[in-house]
């Protein structure tokens, strides 16, 4: 593998990107994208309006006070009823309609173009939602050399995230057993194995030079050649049962890459107190193991410790048979934590075979994976195939204790739609977005009818080294309900998710043909679809802050760009999706005239859109 050229290193540096920032727990709530901003009063108000904007707003005030005689209060609640589709109650803010007050109303948030969201109707199965979600959620910055930190945890729930992720690695072992270990595998290990540990060295050596400090050191693999016998009882890593800080704990990062690392307990601690910070609605914790199974152990302890009481370690109705529990309604899991993870397999290994047009690559070492410093299959262990030659090494096996979290949410290895993890009521399969295309291409009908059932999580493919994302919109038309996001990007794709989830609490209903009582086959029939004449007038702007590269207004030349985000021909009818939902961009696009102030003055200019097709009202968006 060769380490990432030089540009690519400067791409995925937040000082260099605009677009990727560092993750803070202050003022969270504030920052857009999870959906909870447009529900902060504070996001939407405005202190004062210049001049540009009062005379606008003034222009329009007297339109609509001819037309409706906003000063008695049935011209007010005709226009608040028919042209704002406001409630009654905002009739406070306007008070006599005057110009002052009119003023008011637009100033407070009251006026926003976007309606408020409905109340959730938590009686549905669980499967039956769209779930604000975040991939490789410890990360504050790149997927390659940035740190890991609970400040991005607290504040992707304080945003209203309600599905975050958590690699888990071993930690590190106490000194003497880990040197003995070292000391017994060189010694059992051929010549092959010195070249694999020079080569992994020198990697490791390459990678320090290029970004000034150490690699995370990947977890040992079983030696190619004869295996050390195990070790003592006593060198194993007990669990845990004190607060003794010589005793290794799991910790959390991304594995072969040069991102730094935190502690599991710092994760338990951060997500049993910020959980619930902006919904009281479930919360799914995605767990990749990549630990010991000593070091399980030590995860289900602090797990239970920390999440005692919020916890959901077993299923509501004790009396289903573990293969046919049931998932429960939304309603009946507020303020739980449910755990995702893989689910113990009691089936005998199958021997080594080719893999199918659906599976992904067999799992690679760390001398075959990409530049970007780990495996294309990206992290989530559900997706990795099996080789054509030998099996692979053996990955770390969940324990049961470990297993048994996983009440509502079993990770399986993906076989196809028609294997019989796919009829287990509880299974979720992981599919990176190539993989899912290559599924939508394949099998269109089966992909949308098991997803109106059982749950399915889309993450974006591993190349994407500066947390670029994926279009989600794509996914959700094809009823994923938890399409993982990099938080630490602003683009396109967290855009998107903020205006599925503005104003909600995480969980959004699916529309009724996505749902499992429906009949609808496919995207192109489970749901109405309109033609659509879209205009919008835009008056100006103010106070727009400069870029960082930019230290004078008369250099700032702002615009405004529209994108329509429309459901493409090919999804609803199985075929290839142009560009594969790598882009997050809109199909239709256009911008206004550009100024050269940070109070721009658009002068009512009209951005039109004429006889757009597939419009859906729930999975259709304007950027």
């Amino acid at each position: 593998m060769a380490a990432p050229s030089t540009k690519d290193a400067k791409a995925a540096s937040p000082t260099t990107d605009p677009k990727l920032g560092i993750l803070k727990a202050e003022k969270a709530e504030l920052q857009a994208g999870g959906g909870s901003a447009a529900d902060a009063q504070k996001a939407r108000t405005v202190e004062s309006l210049n001049s540009t904007f009062s005379t606008y707003l003034k222009t329009l005030y007297e339109d609509v006070e001819k037309k409706y005689k906003l000063e008695s209060k049935e011209g007010l609640a005709e226009w608040l009823a028919d042209e704002q589709q406001a409630p009654a109650v905002d009739a406070e803010i306007l008070k006599e309609g005057s110009f002052s007050h009119f003023a008011n109303y637009f100033t407070s948030g009251a006026g926003n173009a976007m309606k408020p969201a409905e109340a959730v109707d938590g009686s549905w199965p669980i499967s039956n939602y769209f779930i604000s979600s975040s991939h490789n959620t410890y990360l504050t910055g790149n997927q390659l050399a940035s740190a890991a930190s609970v400040d991005a945890y607290k504040n992707v729930l304080k945003r209203g995230c309600r599905c975050v992720e958590v690699d888990v690695w071993d930690g590190e072992p106490p000194s003497d057993s880990d040197s003995s270990s070292d000391e017994e595998a060189q010694k059992t290990s051929g010549s092959g194995e010195k070249e694999v540990k020079k080569e992994k060295k020198s990697l490791r050596k390459r990678l320090e030079l290029r970004f000034g400090r150490k690699a995370s050191p990947p977890p040992k693999e079983t030696p190619k050649a004869t295996s050390p016998p195990p070790p003592a009882v006593e060198q194993r890593i007990a669990p845990w049962r004190s607060n003794s800080s010589s005793r290794a704990e799991p910790r959390v990062l991304h594995g072969y890459t040069l991102t730094k690392e935190m502690s599991f307990r710092e994760v338990c601690q951060t997500i049993r107190d910020y959980a619930f910070a902006s919904s009281n609605l479930p919360l799914i914790v995605s767990l990749e193991v990549h630990t010991s199974p000593e070091q399980q152990e030590i995860m289900v302890e602090l797990m239970k410790e920390y999440w005692g009481g919020m916890l959901v370690d077993l299923p509501l109705d004790p009396s289903e048979a573990s293969d046919q529990i049931k998932l429960p309604t939304l309603k009946d899991l507020e303020n739980k934590i449910l755990v995702k993870v893989k689910r113990v397999s009691h089936e005998p290994v199958a021997a080594a075979a080719k893999p199918t047009t659906l599976q992904a690559p067999a799992e690679l070492t760390p001398q075959q994976t990409n530049q970007s410093g780990q495996s294309e299959i990206s992290s989530d262990s559900d997706e990795v195939g099996t080789s054509s030659e030998k099996p692979p090494p053996p990955k770390p096996k969940v324990i049961e204790a470990l297993s048994k979290l996983g009440v509502y949410f079993g990770g399986y290895h993906y076989k196809g739609l028609d294997g019989p993890e796919a009829n287990i009521p509880t299974h979720v399969f992981s599919l990176s977005e190539k993989t899912l295309m290559e599924v939508h291409e394949t099998n269109p009908t089966a992909l949308f009818k098991h997803n109106k059932n059982f749950f399915m999580r889309a993450y974006p493919k591993g190349l994407r080294v500066t947390s670029s994302n994926l279009n989600p919109t794509i996914f959700w038309r094809q009823g994923v309900q938890i399409v993982a996001l990099n938080w630490q990007r602003w683009d396109g794709g967290m855009m998107q998710n903020e205006a599925m989830f503005a104003g909600t609490a995480g969980w959004v209903l699916k529309p009724e043909g996505y749902r499992g009582t429906s009949s609808g086959t496919t995207p192109k029939d489970a749901i109405e679809h309109h033609n659509l004449d879209l205009s919008i007038e835009f008056l100006a702007g103010q106070d727009i802050p400069l870029p960082p590269e930019e230290d004078d207004p008369k250099d700032f030349k702002p615009y405004i760009k529209v994108e329509l985000h429309v459901e493409k021909l090919e999804e609803g009818v199985g075929e290839p999706i142009p560009g594969g939902g790598a882009s997050n961009k809109g199909d239709y696009k256009k911008k206004t005239r550009t100024a050269r102030t940070t109070n721009p003055d658009f002068g009512r200019e009209i951005v039109e859109f004429k006889g757009v097709k597939r419009v859906t009202e729930e999975l259709t968006f304007v950027r």
